[in-house]
């Protein structure tokens, strides 16, 4: 780099300026495809919103999973990702569950926890009787932050105390009280960061100790949604493979996830790849809900796959079950016209409905995965759908949404 990066007052630079810093710094001209796109972004207005130091805007691919049924609801599912063999991977595999009956979602429980610290608690026993005696007084003191949401059938539910003595945390004894909030449509980061800020010095008084951090918290394991299905292992044939055979090796894929760590973490990635594609077409925060999963995959102290396939009964039997904190309102989906198109596109009604297709689109994805992985490899259908542009894709994601 010819420059340095050191550039006192950059925010208050125009675009105009902060592009000819960025042209310095590489040698590029004007005409440089990169340079151009940036100068070119029609939508800089609304991007410069986000974000600060905005110099243009960054285009990932929109496509669109079809073959959908998720609860009995056909649905056109919008995908933002950059790796070619995912949309169709979702398709097909949707095509197949379809023939089946779809996907059955559910929230298991949907309640955001905010925490907020106290450090340097003198009487752990003491300070969490205290606690718990005015659990009331705290849940009402959070839902004064925000009478709006109750109005909406939301607001904190409870309050749980969890005690850490000196030993525990490596320093002075600690308490951490977790404010559970239910946020109904949104995502809720906002909402529950102010309760835990508002609440926090009354809850630091009670348990004898000085205010820590007040946040909420991404291991949402009170936010969990699941998906399921139930195939037909004669759907599941392939060329030079009877559906059987085919059932048979992605139970064993499946449980190969379930005692190796190595093969947990991209029997996951295969996951997300479906998760975070909907997560980011719908303007919601997608390192969020990555955060939360694979802390959700390591709650047992090793980590995990977050789903498990089985036969059974002739049946390819698979089960999703993770922490996926999205909204429908507020925030990027507001106020990105195409996350906005997004929502409307799938029709969902609400955050927690949201979740639930976003929990079918990644077990989706992970059957995609599996199935190929278990088959005939990864690479044929990479190599087939990356023949048009020339490069290889990463891992967990082939097939074709015919």
């Amino acid at each position: 780099m010819s420059v340095s990066s050191r550039i006192p007052g950059f925010y208050d630079l125009s675009r105009e300026a902060r592009l000819e810093v960025l042209r310095a710094a590489v040698g590029a001209s004007a005409a440089e495809p990169g340079i151009r796109a940036l100068v070119d972004c029609e939508d800089f207005e609304l991007l410069d919103r986000f974000i600060e130091n905005a110099v243009g805007g960054y285009t990932l691919p929109l496509g669109i999973a079809v073959n959908f049924l998720v609860d009995g609801q056909d649905l056109l599912v919008p995908m933002a990702i950059e790796e070619s063999s995912v949309v169709a991977a979702a398709s097909n595999m949707a095509r197949i569950v379809r023939s089946a009956g779809g996907f059955v979602t559910e929230a298991v429980d949907d309640l955001v926890i905010g925490q907020i610290q106290v450090t340097g608690v003198a009487d752990l026993e003491a300070g969490v009787a205290a606690l718990q005696e005015r659990v009331g007084e705290l849940v009402d003191a959070a839902n004064r932050v925000d009478p709006g949401l109750s109005t909406f059938g939301g607001g904190c539910r409870s309050a749980e105390i969890r005690a850490f003595t000196a030993t525990q945390t490596g320093d002075e004894a600690a308490i951490v009280v977790h404010l559970l909030v239910d946020c109904v449509d949104a995502m809720g980061a906002n909402t529950v960061d102010t309760m835990c800020e508002a609440v926090a010095p009354r809850v630091a008084a009670l348990a004898g100790g000085r205010v820590g951090l007040r946040i909420l918290s991404n291991l949402a394991d009170r936010r969990l949604f699941r998906a399921s299905c139930a195939i037909p292992e004669e759907l599941l044939g392939m060329e030079r493979w009877a559906g059987a055979e085919v059932a048979r090796r992605v139970a064993e894929a499946s449980h190969f996830a379930s005692w190796d760590p190595y093969r947990a973490a991209t029997h996951n990635k295969g996951i997300m790849n479906g998760v975070d594609a909907v997560v980011i077409a719908t303007g919601n925060d997608w390192r969020a809900v990555e955060a939360g999963a694979h802390a959700y995959a390591a709650r047992s102290g090793r980590y995990g796959p977050l789903s498990r396939w089985r036969v059974a009964d002739g049946l390819l039997q698979g089960e999703l079950e993770m922490p996926i904190q999205v909204g429908t309102v507020g925030g990027v989906t507001r106020l990105h016209p195409v996350a906005s198109f997004a929502l409307r596109l799938l029709g969902v009604e609400g955050g927690p409905a949201l979740a639930r297709v976003v929990a079918a689109v990644g077990l989706a994805q992970n059957l995609g995965a599996l199935r190929a992985l278990a088959t005939e490899g990864i690479q044929k259908g990479h190599m087939r759908l990356h023949a048009r542009n020339g490069h290889l894709a990463s891992t967990e994601g082939p097939g074709n949404g015919r």
